[in-house]
């Protein structure tokens, strides 16, 4: 009797493995299932991160020392009643030229305070340490953070809570007249992506917040403390650029202080 049952327990196990055996083959075979969202390892794609703040000194970076420092572990932009702009000035990454990219930050701004996260930019020489091209926007009102605006260039290429694709100006028609109350007339909303005052709500004012941008070909995605918040298709081949350079910026106004930290850039 006990042999029957001992035989009849072997023969319920080898059945169980087969059937488990069969299974991890079937699941295999779905090709669905070998993709991105089983096989990627959260661990590796931060690994793919590199730092371009070393966190102590500004020796990576060029700028004008009477409005940027290193403090804290942080970048820190700081305009005084002594120091008042006359035109916006950025910290500019020595890196060199960026195309395809993605970046992370973490941002804090005053009360009253307007900044940004310059990108795929060039310089604008009649200025010192001025740059110009896109730009993800922080504004410490939060009416305009996470937007993408250019800087002396197009104006607003898309509001928060928009995605947008990107038309060029008429020809024989210059930049500036195809520019209607700062934003671009070439701006075409696509989809809406959410509320602009509903979403500047999940940004936390006098904290630090989290900026992600992707940068890829003609697609510019902003996102702040991990929601998307604005999405440009850049089909504008007379004005549109697919490298450049990276910084940030302090803005003409009132006495203001912007920190940046934990910086890291992924070239893709």
């Amino acid at each position: 009797m006990k042999l029957n049952f001992f035989k009849k327990y072997l023969f319920v196990e080898a059945i169980g493995l087969l059937m488990l055996f069969g299974y991890l083959v079937d699941f295999a075979s779905i090709p669905e299932k070998q993709g991105p969202r089983y096989a990627k390892d959260p661990l590796l794609e931060e690994a793919d991160f590199e730092p371009i703040f070393n966190g102590k000194d500004l020796s990576d970076w060029e700028y004008d020392p009477v409005y940027w420092s290193a403090k804290d572990g942080a970048i820190v932009g700081e305009v005084t009643p002594e120091t008042l702009l006359k035109s916006n000035t950025f910290i500019i990454w020595k890196g060199g030229e960026v195309g395809d990219f993605e970046l992370k930050l973490d941002y804090w701004i005053t009360e009253v305070g307007n900044s940004g996260v310059q990108y795929r930019s060039d310089r604008f020489t009649e200025v010192p340490y001025a740059l110009r091209g896109y730009q993800a926007d922080i504004d410490a009102a939060n009416r305009y953070t996470g937007q993408n605006y250019e800087e002396r260039k197009r104006t607003t290429l898309a509001y928060r809570g928009q995605k947008t694709e990107i038309t060029s100006q008429p020809d024989g028609m210059t930049v500036r007249e195809y520019v209607e109350r700062n934003a671009w007339k070439g701006l075409h909303v696509t989809e809406e992506l959410g509320d602009r005052e509903e979403l500047g709500k999940l940004i936390k004012p006098g904290e630090w917040n989290s900026i992600h941008l992707v940068v890829k070909g003609n697609v510019m995605k902003h996102y702040v403390n991990g929601t998307l918040m604005s999405e440009v298709h850049d089909d504008d081949e007379k004005n549109r650029m697919l490298k450049g350079l990276l910084g940030m910026q302090v803005h003409v106004g009132p006495p203001m202080t912007v920190k940046f930290k934990d910086i890291q850039l992924k070239k893709l």
